[in-house]
């Protein structure tokens, strides 16, 4: 997850403080111990540094007023190397390094990610998302801080790769560089947690070896002999467990206390300390071996359940496992012609098409056609980079013009797809989720269980003192939270999952609670109600030459609407280039092929008289048309008799009961009495809908509390199917990836689209059963706990059961309602 500025607490640029006068001082950057004759500053002689390279990344840091860093984190710097070997970074400046390491690369910007070990907390995040303050030619940068890596874009006509990798080194955070695809290095992260692990199980079962006389009344006469001894040796063997093996614990209790909020890990830090420390007294005094198996089995299970929680949170990234079937798809051309295939098929030195408004998905090589293309997915411009053949195009920019040969360099990466897909640019405006209602619960949760666990100890210590240590801390371990944290993510990433194995792909799991939530859907018409592919064409007009057929072929073949492909098929497409393509949403394309300008789509958008299409439509009230235009002279149109699909009624029969529904279309009403004798009398059909027409429409639904799911094609209908709470582009062929759509439909499983929806609700209800669950074990065993019901250990093990229980419980519940909605 990506952490963002606005998280972090408010910059102030104050100086760091002067570190206290003592007989050894601590670097004022890194906190390393300085030499016996310091490093100072003669204008901050306050200021002390064990070496240059600490002195010199302060002045750095000073000088562009950067100096919050040392007040986010003390002495969060980290030491800087002294030997630093010349040119070391040279061989980044060589184009084919970069050409290894760069994500995205144009004349104005280049993108990568750098892997920064050194990160590790809440300063390093504040100065890495600060680094366009030290060089002007950084554009942005974004920490992630769960991975240590952080996203760069700069200038190249600014700065080089090689002066920002010798930035990151200059302030302690030298990228680590391998020319394997950056991303891909694995995770390091568990291996400390199972050395963690290891250590605790070694420590407990000595402990609790030793702590055997303790448990039987026989063995009095080795406890009076080796008591003592043992609750040393118990002592010796539990430290390393505080201070490795719960280390993690402390940590983020910390951390949390530094951002002013008490998370889940503070009453567990609080519960150990408190038995170790009154163990460590009853040793030291000599009245008891003390609680060591308590504590060492208390940070072993707590360990479990870590692990328990980290394999789960693993299985819910859904930036990994959502791209394994993640379905864009692309026109492979081959011996046999054009296939489509998806893109995980696809392999270094395949060729593919790529046509107008489709995005490229993988590096290629331009062969043939002009290349102008917006790369606003990737970097923000709009204003399309033109390509010529033999240059390079990035995966992620789209084709606006005519349609492009390239050949496939770099396979494809569909986690960077789905980073396109994500961009912020592209999220729908923030509202309050479940997750945040289970969020904003855990933190009243944690309060109350700190506020039962201290109340248990006036209760009890005058009754029973060890009773009072018992409940206080079996309150602070048993409270789990972390079950109604999981309840959310991992029922609705089990829906995702089951509805992308039907061929519904969600964007991410917020999108089912969407789904769920839903009151109204609208619908585009052509190529969303009607299945282009089986319609009939018919030409009326004058005869056209064979040229000219070609002409009209190449160009609708550019287009990827419904109608342009259907047209294209019928004529048989030629390879004639296509010179000034332009493409109007929602009203035709023109160019001009072979010397001649011709023109598709709309009647008015070819130049013809309202009257004259007013004559036309009445012909026949189930077809679309397609005009054309040669040379400014309006030649005829190609009638496509509409279609609907197989599901239309049986889909509206179940959406109808429960869903306000509307249709929007480009067309003309001719189609109003087919519609409404499908969509019934309560449905708003409208037509002659523009692109922004719909989006108006839309936002004016959204203004009454609506939540509204749009239903298209992914193209024209770009910009509602963004407006709307959910957006689903319905394709044939999967190769209409757009990031403004939510959710891709393959047009296969439209008869479904009412069970989605239906299951999506059910979904819901699977969370609010998790929810419920997590409340009565929570219930259950804080009651018993506080009464002293369970030792520190028993509770240790209930606390990863819990979290274990929720999961496994949300996915029966899910798997329950896909088999009731046959899914």
């Amino acid at each position: 997850m990506w952490l963002p500025s606005a998280y972090l607490p408010v910059p102030t640029l104050l100086a760091p403080p002067a570190p206290a006068t003592t007989p050894l001082l601590a670097c004022s950057h890194c906190g390393d111990t300085c030499p016996d004759e310091p490093i100072r500053l003669p204008a901050e002689p306050a200021l002390h540094f064990c070496c240059q390279g600490c002195k010199a990344v302060y002045e750095l840091l000073a000088a562009s007023n950067l100096c919050t860093y040392y007040r986010l984190d003390e002495k969060p710097g980290q030491k800087v190397k002294e030997v630093e070997l010349p040119g070391r970074f040279d061989y980044l400046d060589s184009e084919a390094v970069q050409g290894q390491l760069l994500a995205f690369r144009s004349p104005t910007l280049a993108r990568l990610t750098f892997s920064i070990p050194q990160m590790h907390c809440a300063s390093c995040i504040w100065l890495l998302e600060n680094l366009f303050k030290l060089n002007p030619g950084i554009s942005s940068s974004r920490v992630n801080f769960l991975r240590r890596e952080v996203a760069v874009s700069y200038q190249p006509a600014v700065t080089s790769l090689k002066e920002v990798v010798k930035l990151l080194a200059a302030v302690g955070y030298e990228p680590r560089i391998t020319l394997a695809e950056l991303g891909a290095q694995p995770h390091h992260a568990s291996r400390t947690l199972y050395y963690q692990l290891g250590l605790a199980a070694f420590a407990f079962g000595n402990v609790m070896l030793m702590a055997f006389p303790d448990y039987f009344s026989f063995t009095e006469a080795l406890q009076q002999g080796f008591g003592q001894f043992f609750g040393w040796l118990s002592m010796a063997l539990s430290l390393p467990v505080l201070l490795v093996s719960a280390r993690g614990f402390y940590q983020s209790a910390w951390q949390g206390l530094r951002q002013r909020y008490i998370n889940l890990d503070f009453p567990i830090s609080l519960g150990l300390t408190a038995l170790f420390v009154t163990s460590v007294f009853e040793v030291a005094t000599g009245r008891g071996p003390g609680y060591f198996d308590s504590f060492t089995g208390l940070v072993f299970f707590m360990l479990i359940g870590k692990w328990v929680q980290q394999r789960s949170y693993d299985a819910l990234r859904f930036d990994r496992d959502f791209t394994s079937y993640f379905p864009v798809a692309v026109t492979l051309l081959g011996q046999d012609g054009e296939k489509s295939i998806s893109v995980k098929e696809l392999k270094a030195g395949q060729r593919i098409r790529v046509r107008n408004q489709e995005i490229i998905p993988a590096d290629a090589v331009l062969l043939r056609g002009t290349g102008q293309i917006d790369y606003s997915f990737v970097s923000g411009e709009s204003v399309p980079v033109p390509k010529v053949a033999g240059e390079i195009v990035y995966a992620g920019g789209r084709q606006v013009g005519e349609a492009l040969e390239l050949e496939v360099v770099r396979e494809v990466s569909q986690g960077y797809l789905t980073q396109l897909w994500n961009n912020p640019a592209f999220q729908k405006e923030e509202k309050v989720s479940l997750e945040t209602y289970a969020n904003k619960v855990g933190r009243y949760f944690v309060a109350l269980t700190l506020v039962l666990a201290l109340g248990s100890i006036p209760y009890w210590y005058p009754r029973d003192p060890q009773m009072a240590l018992r409940a206080f801390t079996s309150v602070l371990v048993i409270a789990c939270p972390c079950a109604l944290s999981l309840a959310t993510p991992f029922a609705l990433g089990a829906a995702l999952r089951v509805q992308g194995r039907r061929q519904l792909y969600l964007k991410n799991a917020a999108v089912v609670e969407t789904l769920g939530r839903a009151d109204t859907i609208v619908f585009d018409k052509t190529g969303t109600l009607t299945d282009v592919k089986r319609s009939e064409v018919e030409y009326q007009g004058r005869p056209l030459t064979g040229p000219e057929r070609q002409a009209v072929a190449a160009l609708v073949a550019q287009s990827t609407h419904p109608l342009s492909q259907r047209l294209a098929t019928e004529l048989q497409a030629s390879a004639w280039p296509v010179q000034g393509l332009r493409e109007v949403p929602g009203q035709g394309l023109r160019g001009t092929v072979a010397g001649l300008e011709v023109k598709a789509g709309s009647a008015a958008f070819v130049g013809l008289a309202p009257a004259a299409e007013a004559s036309a439509s009445t012909t026949d009230s189930l077809q679309s048309r397609v005009h054309i235009s040669l040379a400014g002279e309006v030649a005829g149109c190609y009638l496509f008799r509409n279609v609907y699909r197989d599901d239309l009624r049986s889909v509206l029969n179940g959406l109808g009961r429960r869903y306000r529904l509307a249709v929007l279309s480009g067309d003309n009403d001719t189609e109003q009495d087919r519609l409404r004798q499908l969509f019934g009398p309560e449905a708003e059909l409208r037509f002659r809908q523009t692109p922004q027409d719909k989006l108006d429409y839309i936002a004016g639904l959204r203004q009454q509390g609506r939540t509204v799911v749009m239903v298209g094609d992914g193209l024209n209908d770009a910009g509602a199917l963004q407006q709307a709470d959910a957006g689903i582009a319905l394709t044939d062929t999967l190769s209409n990836f757009s990031p403004a759509c939510d959710a891709i439909l393959d047009a296969g499983s439209f008869g479904r689209l009412s069970t989605f929806l239906n299951f999506s609700k059910d979904c819901l209800q699977v969370v609010l059963a998790t929810f419920v669950l997590s409340f009565c074990y929570n219930g259950i065993g804080l009651g018993l706990a506080v009464q002293g019901r369970f030792t520190p250990i028993v509770s240790a093990i209930l606390m990863p059961i819990s979290s274990l229980s929720v999961m496994v419980f949300a996915t029966l519940l899910v798997r329950l309602a896909a088999r009731m909605n046959r899914l």
